[in-house]
Formats: C-alpha cells, structure tokens, sequence
C-alpha cells in the first residue's frame, strides 16, 4: 500500500529539478559558446565574450526568478491540498530518480529526496506493524534506483518467504540510493541501533540480505558499527548478498570513460557535464567503495583515480555470496565476463587479482545461479531454495 504524500511536495520537487535543468542547460550552452569564441581574434573575443556572459546571465536570473515564484505559490497550496495517496508509479519513479540524482536533491533539500527509514508493506515502521514479531530479524536492503517494495517480483518476495519458512521479521530499508554508500552506509549502521533497541521483544538474531547495492551499503554499516562500537553488530550472524559488485561494476566505469573522452578537446569537453549528471552513489560502484576516504577531496570522476580502500568481510560473521550469470553452464567464458548483465561473476563473488584486495567468503557460502540476470536474483526459485538452505 503506497505513503500518503502531498501533491504540492511533489510538484515542488519537481520543479526545482525543472528549473536546475533548464539552468544547467543555459550554462551548458553559455560553456560552448565561450570556448568557440576562444579561436576568435582577441579584440573581437573580449567584447563578444562579455556579451555573451551578459545574456547569458540574464537567462539564468530570469529562470531564478521563475523558480522563486513557482517555489513560493506551491508552498501556499501544499496544506490546502493536503495528503492523498501516491499515484501508480509514484514509488518505482521516486527511487529511480533518487538513484540518478539522489545526492543532489539531499544537498538541494529537494522535497523528492528520500529519508532512510524502515518499512512493511510499503509503509513506515511503527509499534503496531510489529505485533507478534519474533526476536529473529533479517533486514532487506534493496539496491541503486530502487525501494523496498520491489523485492515482491513475479510474486515472489525473499523476505515474505524468510518469515514463512524460517520464523523471521522481515523488515525492510528504504533508502536514497544516490549518495555515497560510505553515507548510507554510517547512516544504515545508526539505523540498525535504533531498531535493535527499540524492537519489542529481545533480538536473538539479526540477519542482512543486500541486494545489489545493498549489500554494499551493509558492508560499509558493519565497518562503521563497529567503529562506532554499536552493540548491533554483536547480534549480526548472517550477512547474504546477492548480486553485489564488491569489486566494481564495469558499466560505472564506461560512463567514466565517456567524461574522459569528451574533456580531449575544448569544444566537447563542456558535454563531460553530461556524464558527470549521474549520483555519488552510482560513481562509487566503479570499484565498490564502502568509505569516505575513497571520495572525500577526491574528484569523483578523474580517470585513474587510485582503488578504494580495502574493507574485509566482518568478523564473527558468517558471509554468503550469490551470484548471477546469464550464462548456461560454468564453462561460459561470455556468462562469466557478463555476469548477471550488469556484475561480473568474479566481481559478485569478491574475487580479485590482488589476494590484500580478495574477500574470503567460504567455499561453502558462494552460489551461482545460472540462466539468472540481476533482476531476476529477486525472484528466481533457486534464489530463494539457496536461502532457506543458509539461513
């Protein structure tokens, strides 16, 4: 069942991405104007150039203006429309969106940014939905661009079955999957603490299944819960994660390299701007970074940029790798490089080259799905009878 949400938030929302749109255009073309006017004689260049900014500025604070007022009847009429339940789509969008742009709409304060939380069915976690929970927790965390209720796929949901078959509370994180993972990740592990001390009845267990990015983000929360000497990670027995790219994602990497390309000559390096609109959260799954130092002070999109630190599979915690490939069988030398069509096998599994940069997950607690493309790690059969043997 979809939140109830105010219309007028998300008309504003939408319109401030509108108007940075419109501005990042204008400053877009005002980019490749200038440089053009830069093979112009100097003495015509000055004046033109100044010109240009002059309109160009203009543009801009005509569009400012627009939005200011747009931003200030919308804010009017918010209370007056008060809140009525989401349209269809209105969630799948709302991650996506978040998943693009969501570390821009944070910082802007943009009404659209989602707030970590956890939720049942769709809807905020409260005293009441935990009637009846067990003290056997095992936490969802979906991954980049999506929410917590598409783990339901094809009728099926992991965590639906978990509580069927094996008596757990299932509850699951929604989050803003465009910042950082190190920012979701410290955010995830404060999170965890606030459930632990507050579930109704004492926590025997705790469990994490991450798909995709979320199990990133996990990995990252177990680093900073016990940084933070958090008493949840104490109660963490099982980490699974399904699809994660612990090694990177080679499609981050090519719209890296499409910056690089653009930024070879002055007439098309403004468009690098265009590969630069994709979130922090995306760009971190170039390598797998699950921490600050592998972003702070850093340029985000600078080729060559050194790998993230290494960060180990958690101590005293059993960890589980599942992998997808498209591939038929084991000897598929496409399926192995393929993957699931957007991590590699080797990547899903925490191998590497590098043995300082290999995780340890035990022979006994890796998994290969076949014939089995991302998505589909959410649904598939011999995804769900590989967890009930886990877990």
């Amino acid at each position: 069942m979809p939140n109830k949400v105010s219309h007028a938030a998300d008309l504003r929302g939408l319109s401030r991405l509108t108007i940075n749109a419109v501005t990042g255009v204008t400053e877009l073309a005002e980019a490749v104007h200038l440089n053009i006017l830069q093979q112009v004689p100097a003495p015509l260049a000055r004046p033109l150039s100044r010109l240009t900014s002059y309109v160009y500025g203009g543009v801009r604070g005509a569009t400012g203006l627009v939005g200011s007022g747009i931003e200030r009847a919308l804010a009017k009429v918010q209370p007056l429309l008060g809140e009525q339940n989401g349209w269809t789509g209105r969630e799948a969008l709302l991650a996506a969106v978040n998943g693009v742009l969501g570390d821009h709409l944070a910082l802007s304060g943009n009404p659209l940014a989602i707030t970590m939380g956890w939720r049942r069915h769709g809807q905020p976690l409260r005293p009441a939905a935990l009637d009846g929970a067990s003290g056997r927790i095992v936490v969802l965390a979906h991954g980049l661009c999506m929410n917590d209720l598409q783990w339901l796929r094809a009728g099926h949901d992991h965590g639906a079955m978990l509580e069927r078959e094996r008596g757990y509370t299932a509850v699951y994180l929604h989050y803003n999957s465009g910042r950082h993972i190190s920012q979701n990740g410290r955010a995830l592990s404060q999170q965890l603490q606030q459930l632990v001390d507050q579930w109704p009845v004492p926590v025997e267990e705790l469990v994490i299944v991450g798909h995709s990015m979320g199990g990133l983000v996990a990995r990252s929360a177990c680093h900073f819960g016990a940084q933070a000497r958090h008493s949840w990670p104490a109660r963490l027995s099982k980490l699974v994660c399904l699809g994660s790219p612990h090694q990177g994602a080679p499609l981050e990497r090519g719209g890296n390299w499409f910056h690089v390309l653009t930024d070879l000559s002055s007439y098309t390096a403004p468009f690098s701007r265009l590969a630069k609109i994709r979130s922090a959260g995306i760009t971190d799954l170039r390598h797998g970074s699950l921490l600050d130092e592998d972003w702070g002070g850093k340029d985000r999109f600078a080729h060559g940029a050194a790998l993230p630190v290494a960060v180990p599979l958690p101590e005293g915690v059993a960890c589980y790798a599942l992998a997808g490939t498209v591939g038929k069988t084991s000897g598929s030398r496409a399926g192995r490089l393929a993957g699931d069509g957007l991590v590699p096998l080797e990547s899903a599994l925490g191998r590497h080259d590098d043995p300082a940069r290999q995780l340890d997950f035990a022979a006994e607690r890796q998994a290969v799905v076949y014939r089995c493309n991302h998505m589909e790690l959410l649904s598939s059969r011999e995804v769900g009878e590989q967890l009930l043997a886990w877990l």
